[in-house]
This record gives structure tokens, sequence and C-alpha cells, in this order.
């Protein structure tokens, strides 16, 4: 695994990857690790993932560095999500002992000594596999492997090869924290090495990423019925109605559109904007997008650094192209920057419609279409005409109109006034190709369990 820094094109490291045959014999280490773990009291788990968000948080500083170097998010960026992590592990350190404590459904006769009692018992999947993500590595690989640990699950964690050390950084850590050797197990590789951990007779799949791959995991463990869990893309619309602030709701939606140059699945990746403050609308969010500062994701003034894979630029390009072939106008940006680096600049594109590619296809990067609409039945109509449903949002002064329009929008999260947010304590779920499945939350807990029904007969 060659690592190259994706805003210099200097090579970081090169790790060797497993193989077939290493894989196989992590996934034996994990089984054999996995009965022991799960017999461990909840306390000692609870403690050993508490450990292990003091320690990201003693090493933000080295490992948001290492996170920058390798996908190139702009360090401040990279801090930001070291800085989230510890009131997401705290919040399943708080709530697994609830989710996971029996249920008494049922007790007939006398408490003490009931004729029959009824209990639902919750038990661990088993050896998971966690196929995660490079764009959040910390956010969406611990939304897995956090709650699976803290339940009693062995983890083979395959990280991103474009995040491969930010894996292995978490592993070490998780590791010096007290999690049992065998019970967290990284597997280093591309996506032959995820095909050959998918070979092994895992209790569950929990991947992060693409459609197209997420697609080809679940037809891959379907003839064995596990546990599989899919969060996949999203084409994130938002409305902005004519009540608003134009000013305030175009700065707040380019972030929400342009953070971590646009690579996030629920960056907002479509605008609908109601015709009567379109033309105002374009003009500030254009504004807005001018001002970021595009350049070196170690330098603190940075907002947008390079693409973490280079093959996304042919992808934008593409989009542009098509964009202007049906009309759209190019209002910022729209090309590769002439420099080293993965860079493409921030693109704003006016006059959008469906006809276009940059409103029905996943973008991932740093571009958006803004398209006008007449009200507010049009803009349901199109932000549902996808086959994507991760997130909508919709920005308007009138709470009631916003949750008459958000009620008709397939899609597993929803905002008013807001965008490109996640709550621990709300389920990260997606419609359609959006994935199956959820994380965070109570849910998200769940997810790493198996129910067992007991029925329970005095003598």
């Amino acid at each position: 695994m060659k690592i190259v820094n994706p805003a210099t094109h200097k090579l970081l490291a090169d790790i060797p990857a497993d193989t077939a045959g290493s894989v196989a014999a992590k996934y034996q280490r994990a089984c054999e690790a996995q009965v022991e773990w799960a017999r461990t009291p909840l306390t000692t788990r609870v403690e050993a993932l508490r450990r292990f968000g003091a320690l990201l948080t003693a090493n933000a500083d080295e490992l948001a560095l290492v996170l920058t170097r390798e996908m190139g998010k702009p360090i401040k960026q990279a801090r930001n999500e070291l800085g989230a992590m510890p009131s997401r592990i705290d919040y399943f350190l708080g709530e697994t002992a609830a989710v996971m404590s029996d249920e008494v459904v049922f007790s007939d006769g006398d408490p003490a000594r009931p004729k029959l009692k009824e209990i639902i018992a919750h038990e661990p999947l088993g050896v998971i596999a966690n196929i995660s993500a490079w764009n959040y590595p910390y956010f969406v690989g611990s939304n897995v492997f956090v709650p699976a640990l803290l339940t009693g699950n062995a983890v083979l964690y395959k990280p991103s090869e474009f995040a491969t050390m930010t894996g292995l950084r978490i592993a070490d850590l998780l590791q010096q924290a007290g999690v049992a050797a065998d019970a967290f197990l990284h597997v280093v590789g591309a996506g032959n090495i995820g095909a050959a951990l998918l070979r092994q007779p895992i209790n569950g799949v929990f991947f992060t990423g693409s459609y197209g791959t997420g697609r080809k995991v679940a037809e891959t463990v379907a003839p064995r019925l596990i546990h599989t869990q899919l969060e996949l893309g999203g084409k994130d619309p938002t409305y902005v109605c004519e009540d608003v602030d134009v000013a305030r709701a175009a700065e707040g939606l380019a972030d929400g559109a342009f953070y971590n140059a646009g690579q996030s699945c629920c960056s907002v990746e479509r605008l609908y904007v109601h015709k009567r403050i379109y033309d105002a609308f374009v003009e500030a969010f254009v504004a807005t997008v001018d001002k970021f500062v595009v350049g070196d994701p170690e330098d603190e003034a940075t907002y947008i650094g390079p693409l973490a894979r280079e093959a996304q630029l042919d992808v934008l390009a593409s989009q542009v192209a098509d964009a202007v072939k049906h009309g759209a106008k190019v209002r910022s940006g729209g090309k590769r920057l002439d420099r080293t680096g993965f860079y493409f600049a921030p693109t704003v594109l006016a006059n959008a419609s469906h006809e276009m590619q940059v409103m029905r296809d996943e973008s991932f990067g740093p571009i958006i279409g803004i398209q006008s609409v007449s009200d507010d039945d049009e803009a349901v109509r199109l932000m549902n005409d996808t086959d994507y449903g991760l997130t909508a949002g919709v920005y308007s002064k009138d709470s009631a109109r916003a949750t008459r329009i958000l009620r008709q929008i397939a899609a597993g999260s929803v905002y008013w006034n807001c965008c490109d947010r996640v709550s621990p304590r709300l389920p990260w779920t997606g419609r359609k190709h959006s994935g199956i499945g959820s994380t965070m939350s109570h849910a998200g807990i769940r997810a790493f369990l198996q129910p067992k029904a007991w029925h329970l007969r005095g003598a």
C-alpha cells in the first residue's frame, strides 16, 4: 500500500498489505478472542473505550496531521472531527447498558416464584467485518466499532485504502486503551482484501461507501443470510423558500455543500430555490463560495483542500461539461486547478435542471447545481426525483410549512434551517440507494445484538 499525499503527490508511506491467507488467520484469532471478550464485564469494556476516547483527545494534533496528509482534509476540519469524538463515544458509553439489559415482558403469578416468565435477552452477533470510509474515518469508523466492541463483538476493521495510516493509529490506540488484542484487528488493503474479508464466515458486515460497492457487498454475503448493514451515498437536496434571510441561508448552505471539499455523504448536493428569491440567492451563494480559501490543507487558513482521490477529478469535470451542454451557467469554478495536487475549484452551476448529471448523480466533490422552482409542490417533486434518500432540508421561517414539506420527502434524516449535521442520539439511516440499517442512537447499538427469547416455567 503506497500512501500518497493528495496535496503534494509525495509518498508518505509504503505499508505491507494483507493477503487472503493473513485475513483468514486474523478471522480465526478474532473468533477465539470474541468468546472471552463477550464474557468480559461490560464495565471493563466501557472503561477500555473510555480510555480510547481520552487517547484520541491527548493525541489529537498528531492524529489530525496524519489524516490531513493522507486524505487532504484541511487541518482545522481534521481537528474538528477529532474534537467531536468524545461526545459521540460518551453517548455509547452511557446508553449501551440500558440497550443490552434483559427485558421481562411477561410474568405470571407470584413475583418470587412466577408460574411463567418471558424475557428478551440480547447477545452479540459474534465476529463482524467493519469496512470503513476515508472521508470521516473517526466518525464513520467509531459509529461501528465502538458499539460493536461495547456489546461484546470482535471486529475485523478494514479502513479505506485512502485512510490506512489513520486506521492503523485507531488500532494502536484501541490496544493501548485495553481492548483485548484480538477483539479488534485491522485489515490493510484495497478492494481485493475487502473481498477476502467477506469470504470469511463472519457473523455480520457493516460497510460504508458507494452504492455500487455496497450492492456488491450485499450480493456477496446474501446467500449466507448474515446481518448486513450498508451506509451508502446520497444526492442530498435542500429547498430554500422565499421567506428566508437570503444572505444567512446562502452562507449556511455553502458551508453545507463545500465543507471537506464536498466529500461527505450528507453534503448538500443540489439546491432548489423559490423563483422569487432565486437571483438574489445565487448571488449571495456565489459571493460566499468565492471567499473560500483553497490551498495547502496543512495551512490554518485553508477551507478547501485537495480531493482524496484523483479519479474523482474526471467525474466532476464530466458533470460540469454535461451541465453546460444542457444549459447551466458556471458562476464559479468549473475546472481542475492548475497546481500540484488533486484540486478542483469550488464550482457553482446556476440554471440547473434534472436533465443534468450534477442534479442526479452523486458528486462527492466541491460542486453544486442550483435550480429555480415555482412552488412547494414542484420542490417536493424534484427533491424526491432521485435514487437516493439520505438527507433533505428546508429553509423557511415557517415551521409548519417546513414540516409539511419534509414529511413528504423520502429521506432518513431531514433538516429545518440546518444541514450536514449528525447527532449520536439520532439514527443515521437511508432510503433506497442510500443504504439499509442504522448507526448511532439506540438503533445503532441494537444493530450489533441479536435477541434471544427465554420461556421460563416454574417447577
